[in-house]
């Protein structure tokens, strides 16, 4: 019997796009129960930068299990907490000269985008959030509303009220004058829009399409919510922890979000884990348990995420991960230019790649043909057109080429027979 397909709800989705049952996992590999072996360039949409079963997260959490040390301690003090805030504030904040408190809340990057809206509006008293076109924040209802995408709207089955969607930079509409008029509508006291509590951004909106903003743009906006009295936000959760050359997505940009979400890399292995970056100055807005959650006490993920800082504690890992992201670039601007009548195109940062074909049914098909050659990637974007390549930071170069071999060859055997 099909235990999943009988009793799972239908709501089930990748388990569609990828009908195997994985067993096994070993950095950018996994392996089905047939003993199949897939080159995993989806990594659980970016929660697995350190890749599958990474050895030292593994024996650091299997220490600490046997030695019997608490699991779940709902927001009180553990030696895994203590450790995780020190090696994060030692080996991120203060080498980039960044003051943030450190607030832990339920594990999800939904969790920590509700958080940071409910502080932002707390500390302004004001209701309106302005996000940008193709964003995604997270599926509960106050993150939904910031999200662009319809079909997931379009769910809620409530009115998803409070925010203003404007377009980001690299859309229809967007850019730095369109940032301008913006900024004209809300200073005009005639303009009808009271100011907002709050910008919420991803500076590369992975579900969205892999669309990357520009210093300029970044710099314009931050300048935008600091005149108008409101909180810039950005949602690094996808894009956050390395996946992109650097551990933030916004470092060398000269900006300093007033709340940072992170969620999916922090926990290090896949164990759940959401943390948002505050600063201080809004941090005191808080009331001890405004907001809360069982499980962002979750010591297993302490214990893996702070392995995962030893990544970061020398240049070494982000220099491989730029290297490798040239590597990935190349290969997808090759096959951009192996047709140039399709009008391809490449677009990404560091470990996050992404060709858009500009057709959702052929990407969607690709992706079933590399499936069934042995390597794993989610299509995003509007109608699933953008292939988005984001692998494990630490996959071997040789997995590397390969996945890649594979993707290029199911772009070439579809497009032959389309």
């Amino acid at each position: 019997m099909d235990w999943f397909a009988a009793y799972e709800s239908d709501i089930r989705a990748y388990s569609r796009a990828y009908p195997a049952v994985f067993v096994k996992g070993d950095n950018a590999r996994q392996v089905d129960e047939d003993g199949k072996v897939y080159i995993d360039f989806y990594a659980g949409a970016g929660v697995l930068n350190f890749g599958h079963n990474n050895a030292k997260m593994t024996n650091a959490m299997v220490d600490y299990l046997q030695s019997g040390g608490v699991i779940h301690t709902l927001d009180m003090m553990t030696p895994p907490k203590r450790n995780f805030i020190q090696a994060f504030v030692e080996t991120i904040l203060q080498p980039r000269n960044m003051d943030y408190k450190l607030q832990f809340m339920g594990p999800t990057g939904t969790n920590a985008v509700e958080a940071a809206l409910k502080l932002a509006r707390k500390v302004t008293g004001r209701e309106q959030v302005v996000s940008f076109t193709q964003g995604f924040h997270g599926m509960t209802l106050g993150a939904l509303a910031c999200t662009a995408n319809s079909y997931f709207r379009n769910a809620a089955g409530v009115s998803l009220n409070n925010v203003i969607r404007w377009p980001f930079e690299t859309h229809e509409g967007g850019g730095l004058d369109s940032l301008n008029t913006l900024r004209a509508l809300f200073k005009n006291s005639s303009g009808g829009t009271e100011p907002p509590a709050a910008f919420m951004v991803e500076v590369v909106q992975a579900e969205g399409g892999v669309n990357v903003a520009s210093t300029e743009w970044m710099q314009a906006l931050q300048k935008l919510a600091k005149d108008l009295g409101a909180l810039l936000i950005v949602d690094d959760i996808q894009a956050g922890c390395g996946r992109t050359g650097h551990y933030f997505s916004f470092e060398e940009m000269g900006i300093q979000p007033d709340i940072i979400t992170l969620a999916k890399g922090i926990g290090g292995i896949g164990t759940p884990m959401a943390m948002n970056l505050v600063k201080p100055e809004h941090d005191k807005h808080w009331q001890p348990g405004e907001h809360t959650g069982t499980f962002r006490g979750q010591n297993l993920s302490f214990v893996a995420g702070r392995e995962a800082l030893r990544y970061f504690e020398d240049n070494r890992f982000m220099e491989e991960t730029r290297t490798k992201g040239e590597i990935m670039r190349t290969a997808l601007q090759d096959i951009a230019d192996q047709y140039p009548e399709k009008n391809f195109k490449v677009r990404g940062k560091g470990m996050m790649q992404a060709l858009d074909i500009g057709d959702g049914t052929l990407s969607k098909a690709i992706a079933r043909d590399c499936f069934e050659h042995g390597m794993l990637f989610g299509p995003c974007g509007i109608g699933g057109e953008v292939m988005k390549l984001i692998p494990p930071l630490t996959i071997p170069e040789a997995d590397l080429q390969s996945g890649l071999a594979i993707f290029k060859e199911s772009i070439d055997r579809l497009i032959k027979t389309a």
